[in-house]
């Protein structure tokens, strides 16, 4: 499919491809796999973020020092990261160097060696890693809430792995992750450029068209329903980092355009978000409080988090409480749902200015929806959302339904 905009292309391998030809300086560039942390064997916890940090020590073709330098000796960047669901792997550089960028993540994808040498290196570094997020309670709070939330599926254990799981992990097993995971039928390359359409696919099909791993179909198991739970883990710390939140559906379900407003209505990134008005600007409880959304293909979460001194902690998740019921329990009125969308409107497009996450989210939509949702198909999805879908979402997220975890 091409437009003036995007030229979206299957190769005969089936690897999707899309294209947003730019008048820009700068390229971006990168490939979307599906595949995460979730899609680990128990006994190889932290493979896929080990892999994402090994992809780069050498290849067939490659030391790591030539990988570190193909695109930083132009002036561009070589990246990656993981979640529970999926790998990026991508580079930004200077417009002018699309062979120089498709060809080094070809070679990444397609000859990468994970050299025992480099392993032993980058295990200590990643070790290092997992034991700063121990030491960072606002951000392990995520992580053992999730934990326990996805309690006895593949969901439920952290992207890092532990530092036992990292020091068993060897050459082969990364080898074979990128063997099972990284075919063409799960991956989506995207490719911001000023190129012509014609020079993208040939450039794309010349590096990509030959990858013929096995493919099949990555089925994920829906993780079980865990029971509610208030837990505190006390570390006899300053301060009391609280997540509040609720299982909810997939990525794939229509009902996410009207859970996306109603999240930023509740603690988005706004100082006009409820809980900030209430917990913060009213009273002076908190220095941060804000909601996020989890989607995965089959399930989610919405979270909210606050961090307070331990003796506000009880008035926090009173106020959080009150706030949800009141959401749950009436209607919005019409003028407010508007203003509502007009701000999500409006913080959409100034995030659109991003163009490395913009150029990201197309691979990720090709590869998820095998379309593109781009800003103008979100804002007509926003549009549509009625005050009753949003009073329907606050009811999944009411908070007889919400667990919590508190560290301090």
């Amino acid at each position: 499919m091409t437009s003036n905009i995007y030229n979206i292309f299957t190769l005969p391998n089936g690897l999707r491809c899309v294209h947003y030809r730019t008048t820009g300086k700068v390229l971006y560039c990168g490939i979307a796999i599906n595949a995460g942390s979730r899609d680990e064997d128990e006994d190889v916890y932290g493979l896929a973020h080990f892999v994402e940090h090994t992809i780069f020590k050498g290849t067939t073709h490659r030391s790591s020092w030539h990988i570190s330098n193909r695109m930083e000796r132009v002036g561009g960047e070589l990246n990656a990261y993981t979640t529970k669901e999926e790998t990026v792997v991508y580079t930004v550089a200077p417009e002018g160097n699309l062979r120089r960028a498709v060809e080094l993540i070809a070679d990444l994808v397609k000859n990468s060696t994970f050299p025992a040498h480099e392993l032993e290196k980058e295990r200590e570094v990643v070790i290092d890693e997992i034991n700063s997020y121990l030491d960072s309670p606002c951000d392990r709070v995520y992580d053992e809430f999730e934990d326990l939330i996805y309690k006895g599926s593949s969901m439920g254990h952290n992207i890092l792995g532990t530092p036992d799981s990292v020091r068993g992990l060897t050459s082969a097993k990364c080898r074979g992750f990128i063997d099972k995971f990284y075919t063409p039928r799960n991956m989506a390359i995207y490719c911001v450029d000023p190129s012509p359409f014609d020079k993208v696919e040939r450039e794309i099909t010349r590096y990509f068209g030959d990858l013929e791993f096995p493919d099949f179909d990555n089925v994920r198991d829906l993780p079980v329903a865990t029971e509610r739970f208030e837990t505190v883990i006390d570390n006899n710390g300053h301060q009391a980092h609280t997540l509040m939140g609720a299982r909810l559906f997939g990525k794939y379900d229509d009902r996410r355009h009207a859970l996306f407003l109603l999240n930023n209505i509740i603690g988005g990134p706004c100082m006009n978000s409820r809980l900030n008005q209430e917990l913060r600007e009213k009273r002076g409880l908190v220095y941060t409080v804000d909601s996020t959304i989890s989607l995965m293909s089959n399930c989610g979460t919405f979270q909210i988090y606050c961090g307070c001194d331990p003796s506000s902690l009880k008035q926090c998740k009173s106020i959080i409480r009150r706030e949800l019921d009141k959401l749950a329990n009436s209607t919005m009125k019409s003028s407010v749902l508007e203003r509502a969308r007009r701000q999500y409107m409006g913080q959409l497009h100034i995030s659109s200015e991003h163009r490395e996450s913009r150029a990201i989210a197309l691979g990720k939509s090709l590869l998820y929806y095998n379309e593109i949702h781009d800003i103008e198909w979100s804002t007509q999805r926003l549009m549509e959302v009625t005050a009753q879908q949003i009073r329907d979402i606050a009811e999944l997220i009411h908070p007889d339904n919400c667990s919590s975890l508190t560290i301090m």
